[in-house]
């Protein structure tokens, strides 16, 4: 089984910063793709950005304010967010397509982090 665990989501001022970490830990054989995805109450989860494939993919909302990043050798994802918006408020959950040590391929999730831009 892959875990994952999110950390630094809290409470900021609009036009600040915070730095999500997502670490996945368990038995894993291989991880393709990390990312993060976000979801307010009463609106589905979307994807915030993704790093997979010698790709990176960001959802045009948090273009040149948000930057992901992954630590291969520690499975780590962070999420650096900037000048942090109000509609920016949402749980914040890591997403990992990873192989296990038994071989099979399964997406996994965290159990999310809030985040909270007041104005």
């Amino acid at each position: 089984q892959v875990q994952l665990v999110e950390s630094g989501g809290g409470l900021v001022q609009a036009g600040g910063s915070l730095r999500l970490s997502c670490a996945a830990s368990g038995m894993i054989f291989r991880i393709n793709g990390m990312g993060w995805y976000r979801q307010a109450p009463g609106k589905q989860r979307e994807l915030v950005a993704l790093i997979s494939g010698g790709r990176i993919n960001y959802a045009d909302s948090v273009k040149g304010r948000f930057t992901i990043s992954r630590d291969y050798a520690k499975n780590t994802v962070d999420l650096q967010m900037n000048s942090l918006k109000p509609e920016d408020t949402a749980v914040y959950y890591c997403n990992a397509d990873a192989i296990g040590a038994r071989g099979y391929r399964d997406e996994y999730w965290g159990q999310g982090t809030q985040v909270t831009v007041s104005s």
